[in-house]
């Protein structure tokens, strides 16, 4: 999956270009007409947040976007209670007009704080109802191996 991620989806661009096939179809943003949460994080050098804002040109939905300080892994690993720690976040209806980038970022306000709950927020109102997990080691198949967290993190 790693691989396939890296290969298909960030060097060939294949997702945003219509080529990615799942189940033998290509994957086209524009058919996706949920609401999207999407994350770009202020200095992510994998994913510079101009590029992850494009979203915005590839889909027809409406999109919370969000603009978080750090970089690829601090912005995104962004507990509540992490000190140091903003965001910026609006939500773009899809029947919106374009902003352009730097014009969102000079007019959305910055918060301070964790993203997490915004997007916690954002969960709960796009979400069907909460259930228990299935239980685990009531199926034959599915049956534990071992107490956890298992004997594997002992092996030298």
């Amino acid at each position: 999956m790693p691989s396939e991620y890296l290969r298909e989806l960030f060097l060939k661009n294949d997702l945003a270009e219509g080529r990615f096939m799942v189940g033998g179809k290509p994957v086209a943003l524009q058919d996706i007409r949920t609401p999207l949460f999407s994350v770009g994080t202020v200095s992510d050098h994998v994913a510079p947040w101009k590029s992850v804002y494009k979203i915005l040109l590839l889909t027809e939905s409406d999109v919370t976007f969000v603009l978080t300080s750090g970089g690829h892994n601090a912005g995104i690993v962004s507990e509540p209670g992490h000190k140091g720690r903003h965001y910026q976040i609006a939500t773009m209806p899809s029947t919106s007009r374009y902003i352009p980038p730097g014009q969102w970022q000079t007019a959305t306000p910055t918060k301070e704080g964790s993203w997490w709950e915004e997007w916690s927020t954002w969960l709960d109102k796009y979400s069907a109802e909460r259930i228990n997990p299935p239980a685990m080691g009531d199926a034959k198949d599915y049956a534990p191996i071992e107490d956890a967290p298992g004997s594997y993190v002992l092996m030298k």
